[in-house]
């Protein structure tokens, strides 16, 4: 056996990992090649089920926590010590891609791979986890089950959770059969690594493999209910309606001109709902969801402060009542240094030029980095799209990816 001690010339089973990405992507797989694999469905409980036995397959140990978040330990050769982690999560939007999120639980698969095949034996165990509801596509807000975790929620609000159909969270995690017993938030952690695709344009568009990503830019969501009232769409005079679904469609290119002042940082409508919805009815009541993205939380508040504003003159001209209820606060988050660093030195060492970076989406590894030294790696994905089923890495990239996660675990190994 070998023992790790920092840099390595360990490398993960690339054919391997492509193989188990493309595998994976059949639980929701959908026709036009993507995944909808919304969390805690039975979908998300097919891969799960998938996860375990690969993991007890490479001889790891699997725990589950209270809010479903999966751990499989390899043991070191002190297991007192806390382990060394590394994840993301195998959840996905309602036309998500086979990458986001995926490659991070399954670049540390090849990790544990790699170094079961070599007879590597760490000082610290490594653990890999998938996290739960990473996405909060069915259940909002995202990164919820990271988010108890780090203590930023709490684990009956999140249990009481309802997605859109009105089925509660926490009876959906029954249902699954991933509810554990351990405490969500008192599993120790030494550090955290995350490996996931960019979701933008910049690494691709200068030719880089390995993004070294300095930290998170803050954001916030909201839900906004726009009440006006329903009429006749033929015998009610344009001056007299209260038509809530053209004040929304204002406000809505009201958010954009915001972002478009306060750039880089952006504003997105991405789900509307209209009632009663009926071709010759004017709208009554028109609901939406507002997210905003900055680097700098003052700017943050600063665009929050101009759309409502904004919002407000349009529902007074309009004739109708606002109601704006926030949802969601992520201040900006900055990564370990040296976790940071560990990641460029992987990356420098598996011969790539790392390129600093901040993510624009947020991510698991943001709120894990409240309670632990964490970092992350982007790999490039092609025209920086996401969230799409079009979503297309290369294999090369992936197996470069996990080379530097592999790097960077055995870093922190020998650091902490």
């Amino acid at each position: 056996m070998t023992h790790a001690t920092g840099g390595s010339n360990l490398r993960v089973d690339g054919e391997a990992l492509w193989t188990d990405l493309m595998e994976t992507a059949r639980f929701g797989g959908t026709p036009k090649g993507g995944i909808k694999r919304l969390t805690l469905t039975a979908e998300d409980r097919q891969v799960r089920d998938w996860f375990v036995k690969a993991c007890e397959d490479l001889g790891c140990a699997v725990s589950c926590d209270s809010m479903g978040n999966l751990f499989a330990r390899r043991p070191g050769r002190d297991d007192s010590l806390p382990p060394i982690t590394m994840g993301s999560h195998l959840d996905t939007q309602p036309t998500g891609g086979k990458f986001d999120g995926i490659l991070g639980v399954l670049g540390g698969l090849a990790v544990l791979r790699a170094l079961r095949e070599a007879g590597h034996v760490t000082r610290h165990p490594i653990e890999l986890i998938n996290w739960t509801n990473e996405e909060g596509s069915r259940f909002t807000p995202p990164m919820m089950c990271s988010g108890v975790f780090a203590g930023v929620f709490t684990e009956q609000e999140v249990l009481d959770k309802r997605d859109r159909a009105g089925l509660r969270f926490g009876e959906e995690l029954e249902a699954i059969g991933y509810r554990g017993e351990e405490i969500c938030g008192r599993h120790p952690l030494a550090a955290y690594f995350e490996l996931h695709i960019e979701q933008g344009p910049i690494l691709e568009a200068e030719d880089r493999t390995i993004g070294a990503v300095a930290g998170v830019q803050g954001m916030r969501w909201y839900e906004v209910t726009v009440r006006g009232r329903d009429a006749h769409a033929g015998s009610t005079p344009m001056p007299l309606r209260h038509d809530t679904l053209l004040a929304s469609a204002r406000m809505i290119a009201a958010l954009a001109e915001v972002a478009r002042a306060h750039a880089p940082g952006v504003g997105t409508v991405g789900l509307i709902e209209n009632r009663p919805n009926s071709n010759n009815v004017v709208p009554g009541e028109t609901f939406f969801t507002v997210d905003i993205r900055h680097p700098d939380d003052g700017v943050v508040a600063a665009m929050e402060a101009a759309f409502q504003a904004r919002f407000r003159a349009i529902a007074e001209a309009g004739g109708v009542t606002l109601d704006i209820v926030p949802i969601w606060d992520a201040p900006a988050v900055h990564f370990d240094p040296a976790c940071v660093a560990m990641v460029a030195d992987a990356a420098r060492e598996a011969g790539f030029d790392p390129r600093p970076i901040v993510s624009g989406p947020g991510h698991d590894a943001a709120y894990v980095a409240r309670v632990a030294p964490t970092a992350m790696i982007f790999v490039p994905c092609k025209d920086g799209l996401s969230h799409n089923e079009e979503e297309s890495i290369t294999q090369a990239d992936a197996q470069a990816g996990a080379n530097v996660l592999l790097g960077a675990i055995l870093r922190a190994d020998a650091a902490f």
